[in-house]
């Protein structure tokens, strides 16, 4: 369930990492170490996801490939997942809000990463559009 897309980690001439995402080419950040790079990476990737979400542009989906996994937080995989759900449904935010009987700024507040929305109305929206989450509990890495 939970979303991770692959970084290219590249030490840099000056101590540094540099990294990259190749599935979101305007993800490029850096770390002082491994660590702090891949720490790095998420701030970038959400600060991207966020971007392209309020432009309502077209999110590729993680793919396979070598690399680090920078896993998303679970909030930001549940609206990534409802963004692509309306998306899909080929339906308007607009609609959406007339099916939720809610105020649009409700419903706009579901899309933006950094509002902490409540789980029930990301499950009241996916409802809403169809769909419906599976949960998975797996061993920590």
């Amino acid at each position: 369930m939970m979303l991770a897309y692959r970084v290219e980690l590249t030490a840099d001439d000056n101590g540094t990492f540099l990294v990259r995402c190749p599935d979101l080419p305007i993800v490029v950040t850096f770390g002082e170490t491994e660590a702090d790079a891949s720490r790095q990476a998420v701030d970038a990737i959400e600060t991207a996801l966020a971007s392209m979400i309020a432009d309502g542009e077209e999110i590729p989906r993680p793919r396979n490939g070598a690399g680090p996994l920078i896993a998303l937080p679970l909030m930001t995989t549940l609206k990534l997942n409802l963004y692509w759900a309306l998306r899909e449904s080929g339906l308007t935010r607009a609609e959406l809000t007339r099916r939720l009987g809610w105020n649009r700024e409700s419903v706009d507040r579901l899309f933006r990463l950094d509002h902490r929305s409540r789980l029930e109305q990301i499950e009241a929206a996916m409802t809403a559009l169809g769909k419906a989450f599976d949960v998975e509990v797996r061993r920590a890495a």
